[in-house]
């Protein structure tokens, strides 16, 4: 068992979402690391061990084929994330006329792939080397290995893609401060991620799946999420929640993750899926997703 609670622990910190110096509780703690709520806006966050080296160690090779809090064969998943895109692009012709878009987290370029597919002129930005090769030499679109704080561009986006990726940031103010400064005037961000004040989220609590650092640091809600982009010179235009498909062997992974951290639920539910085959491609029950999108506005908000 690697939950720990705390006491009502009080320390005082800068909450990397609202960027204010507040008492912060210490809620309980998942693979050594403290999962933390801020008092000035209620969100949960936790602090990498090692801020500088986070990105190489955690999202390297093992993170898209290891399994754990990570993918057993993210390859295998290709079509399933190009359809996943491929909803993503109609979505966003809602709010804008098909124009130059930034996938950001591309990884192999599958939710770009279907992107494009809808019209976009997409490129992406992903830290894994290999990742992003394969999405240059295997799928022929342009992106670039970096982290998205580094990345930067002569001509600004009229869109960016932010699919998964907010619950990766370690400075989550940062990088929405750098999504404005890569929008057009009146651009748009849309993000995909999970939501922490969900229903399944609150009925597991600390054995809520996506409680899983170093990989997930940041846990967001419809609410603090829309907060963070308002500061930053965003205003939301829409909400609601995505379809999601996803692989049994992907799933039965984070199941046995899950599982060896000590959850008897996950452990139940892993020794009943034992004989489903690793192929089968079953919807997600997203009903601890959410999407949102923003668009930026004129004057800012910094």
């Amino acid at each position: 068992m690697t939950t720990t609670v705390a006491d009502s622990v009080q320390t005082a910190v800068a909450c990397p979402a609202c960027d204010r110096t507040a008492p912060t509780r210490k809620l309980f703690q998942k693979s050594d690391i403290w999962i933390e709520e801020c008092a000035a806006c209620q969100r949960r966050f936790a602090h990498p061990s090692d801020a500088l080296q986070h990105v190489a160690e955690v999202y390297g090779d093992d993170y898209f084929h290891g399994g754990g809090a990570g993918y057993s064969n993210y390859l295998s998943e290709s079509r399933l994330l190009e359809a996943h895109g491929r909803r993503y692009g109609k979505l966003l012709k809602r709010f804008s006329s098909p124009g130059r878009l930034l996938d950001v987290g591309a990884a192999a370029g599958f939710i770009l792939k279907g992107l494009r597919a809808e019209g976009w002129d997409g490129v992406g930005v992903e830290p894994n080397a290999a990742m992003a090769r394969h999405a240059r030499e295997q799928l022929g679109i342009k992106v670039t290995a970096a982290p998205f704080e580094q990345f930067e561009s002569a001509e600004p986006f009229d869109v960016i893609s932010v699919i998964q990726v907010m619950a990766h940031f370690i400075e989550p103010r940062v990088a929405v401060e750098h999504l404005f400064d890569l929008l057009k005037p009146g651009g748009i961000v849309v993000v995909e991620t999970w939501n922490v004040r969900s229903w399944s989220a609150r009925m597991f609590g600390a054995g809520w799946h996506e409680y899983s650092p170093p990989s997930v640091l940041q846990w967001w809600s419809p609410q603090t999420l829309g907060e963070l982009f308002s500061k930053c010179g965003f205003a939301e235009v829409a909400t609601g929640r995505p379809q999601k498909w996803i692989e049994m062997g992907h799933a039965k992974s984070l199941i046995r993750h899950k599982a060896a951290e000590g959850s008897w639920v996950a452990k139940m539910i892993s020794a009943g899926l034992a004989i489903v085959p690793d192929r089968l491609q079953v919807p997600y029950p997203s009903e601890d997703l959410f999407w949102a999108v923003y668009r930026k506005t004129s004057s800012g908000g910094r």
